[in-house]
């Protein structure tokens, strides 16, 4: 017998992720739980599991409901939970010493950023005190536990940091307090005793395994596909967008190679920092302006540029810091900050990465304007709940990474899209967007053999590198598709998928985008299946 679907089950779920992940939820803008950390007791993975089990249970007996915003939202819920499951049984998130570190930091620095002023100093006071008990937890549950060794570089460099910076940089923050100071001290010392009981910890294979592989990119991500499909294609595209990129750059000049061509591309850039912040202004609105006749952008909720606070300059190198991060959907205010890391001692560095071709693809276009930016704020009307919440950006990733294929895919689709806009791009920088293609099918290949065991974490650095990824940026390309399995595979799935519902939509481009983003933050595959229930595809 099955029951109707009631819509407070959706608070239920919120409140059973939100007492696991209570930093999820201040990163949504839910503020009841911004005194919190995570638990991560003995039991805590076993009352997790009987809660998901009860949970999955009663949403299982329910029918499919008629109203879009319920069905979807159904529909999220039963798919993380089966996922958050197997998550729980086969790879625990408090098995990898990265999380806590990321957790403990996070707590913190969610509390201090621009969307969560003004500062709770109750609240921040309370996870100050509450790191030192959380970090022992995690050395109690790591105890000689063995651990891929690149989440361990990540959790040590992560460690090292935060307590530099609840030890000095935190003092530059606006709204610092020296009534602050002796707690963030305190977790200062649990950092690095933390860091200090689980350097010795014995490696791991990073892999998930096929199996786990293949739940989630049925699952979470709603693709019918298994692992060796999503490699067949990937490495398909890789061939032939090499094969592009070598008739393309011939075209532009041919005596000039694809990768020397991108590389000169470098060195057109602003002649200041001043110059530099300017430009990402300039090119927003060139974006907004040229983009508009392809999709709505968002220009009743504000986006300003600004400079990294002093406060976070140095911990931002190396914590999963984001200049630009989704506005808390619950309480996200009238405009959203997108941080600029100032210069360095070396100015001219800062200036050739901060280049015309990169502010623009990137930056203005990526993340901004008609990117995360216009995504992020059309989420928010969703008529699903849970797609106004599920693409926030929290200590490790998004919150409900099922979304992936719409956040990610549009934002790297959009880059393409701005292509159809006549004189945005000159013609070396589509000649960039498609090395950025063929990076993405790159990552599908890396993501997918590095968790089946084909290929090894070195392996996969040496593929990294010959298709171009920057040296200092692979092993973090790899830590990350080895915590995150799927992760990076869905950027280029997306693409396509997305790229697929164009050729079936019916009407004029602008209303397919638009319609497209309408549905939040959900698994592409799901809105094209809620596009075609509705007849808007052929």
């Amino acid at each position: 017998m099955t029951n109707s679907f009631d819509p407070d089950l959706v608070d239920v779920f919120l409140a059973h992720h939100w007492r696991y992940r209570p930093v999820d939820a201040t990163f949504m803008g839910e503020g009841g739980h911004d005194h919190l950390l995570p638990p991560a007791g003995d039991t805590t993975l076993q009352d997790e599991i009987a809660e998901i089990e009860a949970l999955l249970a009663q949403l299982e007996a329910t029918e499919e409901p008629a109203d879009l915003g319920e069905r979807l939202d159904r529909r999220l819920m039963i798919s993380e939970l089966k996922v958050k499951r197997a998550a729980a049984t086969e790879r625990p998130r408090l098995h990898n010493p990265a999380w806590y570190t990321g957790e403990a930091a996070f707590s913190v620095i969610s509390l201090l950023l621009p969307q969560s002023l003004p500062v709770k100093e109750d609240a921040l006071l309370a996870r100050l005190r509450a790191i030192p008990g959380f970090l022992a937890d995690g050395s109690e549950r790591l105890d000689e536990r063995p651990v891929p060794k690149g989440w361990l570089a990540r959790a040590q460099r992560e460690a090292e940091a935060v307590a530099d910076f609840l030890r000095n940089d935190l003092k530059l923050h606006e709204a610092y307090q020296e009534s602050w100071q002796g707690a963030a001290d305190e977790a200062a010392e649990a950092f690095e005793e933390f860091a200090s009981v689980t350097e010795d910890l014995p490696d791991a294979d990073p892999a998930s395994g096929e199996a786990y592989l293949t739940l989630l990119l049925k699952e979470q991500h709603g693709l019918d596909m298994t692992p060796a499909d999503a490699i067949a294609m990937a490495q398909a595209a890789y061939d032939r967008l090499g094969q592009e990129l070598e008739v393309m750059a011939r075209a532009i000049d041919p005596a000039i190679s694809w990768q020397d061509q991108i590389a000169a591309l470098g060195e057109k850039h602003p002649d200041s920092p001043e110059a530099a912040m300017d430009l990402y202004f300039s090119l927003d609105v060139e974006a907004v302006a040229t983009g508009a006749a392809l999709v709505t952008p968002a220009q009743e909720y504000d986006l300003e540029y600004r400079w990294l606070s002093p406060c976070f300059r140095k911990v931002a190198k190396s914590l999963y810091f984001l200049f630009y991060r989704s506005p808390p959907a619950l309480d996200p205010g009238e405009g959203s900050v997108y941080w600029v890391f100032p210069p360095g001692e070396d100015e001219e560095a800062f200036l050739k990465a901060n280049s015309v071709a990169t502010v623009k693809t990137i930056h203005a276009v990526h993340h901004g304007s008609v990117g995360h930016h216009t995504q992020n704020t059309r989420a928010r009307a969703a008529q699903s709940r849970l797609a106004r919440l599920a693409g926030t950006d929290c200590a490790l990733g998004l919150a409900f990474l099922g979304s992936i294929t719409l956040i990610e895919g549009w934002a790297c689709y959009v880059e393409d899209l701005l292509m159809e806009a006549p004189g945005f791009y000159e013609p070396a920088e589509i000649l960039l967007l498609k090395s950025y293609e063929r990076r993405n099918a790159a990552s599908v290949l890396v993501d997918a053999k590095l968790h089946t065991g084909e290929w090894s974490a070195l392996q996969a650095a040496s593929f990294y590198k010959s298709a171009g990824f920057a040296p200092a940026r692979v092993e973090g390309e790899i830590v990350r598709n080895s915590m995150m399995p799927s992760s990076r595979m869905v950027y280029w799935l997306g693409v396509e998928g997305i790229k697929a519902l164009r050729r079936r939509w019916t009407g004029e481009v602008a209303d397919f985008h638009d319609q497209l983003l309408s549905y939040g933050h959900m698994p592409l595959s799901w809105i094209g299946q809620e596009m075609e229930r509705a007849g808007l595809l052929n």
